[in-house]
């Protein structure tokens, strides 16, 4: 149900510049229901994501599983972006034009563009570069036998990120790596360090295993840290509230102690926030909203797990399922709008706007439907026949 009404609210919020431009003017020095959205679609990853892992027991099972369950729809969604300018309708999004197209390709294959300085193909993408960032460094704790330590995780990236805020200027680190070595070597590398460190992970042997989660993880830390389109704090931020949303699941299956879940709900939310204002000091503004939005977006995921236990309409865990599927075609369709069908008027269209989603709902029911679900059926199949248990488990103990 969240992953529904997050999508549903990035959506609306990209869809308000074409049909509702002045509520978007009136309200964007307040609240940022595109990052609220975001958030909350991270709280909601953290939480569940690494259950998925251990779950299996299994990380070629984990890869398989989320190659499957993304890979499909995107790989669709983006040819769909392109389309325009393979016809020759349109040209390509705002940048990608000076970016050879292998650069871009091997970019946007490893699913960490924004993390590369690489413009990704549509503007929601760039959550899916801290989302895979998240996936390698869950692999690397498993694997090395400490993923139980997800609260400790959590707030000392918390404070990592209060403290690379406080100590360097936002500028220096963003894209710092493709700045200075260049954008093509940066992305070369990282595809080839990527395609080891996964081969490696999935592997049946130990030893290669646990060196390609190192690697993995290894390759996640550097480029949230030193290669960001977005400052390293808010990437670091971004990091800390998914392993917090971990915690939280540690804690509620006794896992870890209460305390310990309870400590990370609490000191990561705030310590973003604090980070947040710390490095945009001068601007009252953005301080507002981003603390807005940390607020209201942990807000939310505490409701829905409060109200984890009843049980919701079926409109809205069907809303959920199709989650993906709405939150990658809601620009293509917003692209129609604009650029096809001159909806870009400058004057509220709230007719239109309802007929925009009715017909994202839709097109998010049938891509679900069609592409997302037999690729998720293709993946448990493969993934089942992947071993797990004492083929696979961590190399050291786990935490209690």
């Amino acid at each position: 149900m969240l992953r529904g009404w997050a999508a549903l609210a990035v959506a609306l919020h990209h869809a308000s510049y074409v049909y509702l431009p002045d509520v978007r003017i009136g309200l964007q020095g307040w609240f940022d229901p595109g990052t609220y959205g975001v958030l909350v679609f991270f709280l909601v990853s953290g939480y569940i994501v690494p259950a998925s892992l251990e779950r299996r027991e299994s990380v070629r099972g984990f890869w398989i599983g989320r190659f499957f369950r993304i890979y499909p729809l995107l790989a669709v969604s983006c040819l769909l972006a392109v389309l325009p300018f393979l016809l020759g309708v349109r040209g390509l999004r705002a940048g990608l034009e000076h970016y050879h197209p292998a650069t871009a390709i091997l970019a946007h294959a490893t699913m960490l563009q924004d993390l590369l300085a690489v413009p990704n193909a549509m503007n929601v993408l760039w959550t899916l570069s801290y989302e895979m960032a998240f996936y390698l460094l869950v692999v690397a704790l498993f694997v090395v036998g400490v993923h139980r330590r997800s609260a400790p995780v959590s707030v000392g990236l918390t404070a990592a990120a209060v403290m690379v805020g406080g100590l360097l200027p936002t500028w220096l680190l963003s894209g710092l790596l493709s700045r200075t070595a260049g954008v093509g070597v940066v992305v070369a590398a990282c595809f080839a360090a990527l395609a080891a460190a996964i081969a490696a992970a999935v592997s049946g042997r130990a030893p290669a295993r646990l060196a390609g989660g190192l690697l993995g993880g290894l390759v996640a830390a550097v480029l949230v840290l030193l290669n960001g389109r977005v400052g390293a704090w808010q990437g670091l931020a971004m990091m800390a509230l998914m392993f917090a949303g971990t915690a939280v699941y540690r804690a509620e299956h006794g896992q870890i102690p209460a305390w310990s879940g309870r400590a990370a709900a609490v000191l990561v939310p705030a310590g973003s926030l604090a980070a947040g204002v710390w490095n945009m000091h001068g601007d009252w503004h953005a301080q507002l909203v981003w603390a807005g939005t940390v607020l209201t977006a942990t807000a939310t995921f505490a409701a829905g797990w409060l109200l984890r236990h009843r049980r919701f309409p079926r409109w809205a865990t069907g809303l959920g399922t199709a989650s993906f599927s709405i939150y990658l075609l809601h620009p293509l369709l917003l692209m129609v709008a604009a650029q096809f069908l001159g909806r870009s008027s400058g004057r509220e269209d709230v007719p239109g706007l309802l007929v925009f989603v009715a017909v994202l709902l839709a097109a998010g029911w049938a891509s679900q439907r069609w592409i997302e679900a037999p690729a998720q059926r293709l993946g448990r199949r493969l993934a089942r026949r992947a071993p797990s248990s004492a083929a696979e488990s961590p190399v050291l103990a786990a935490s209690p």
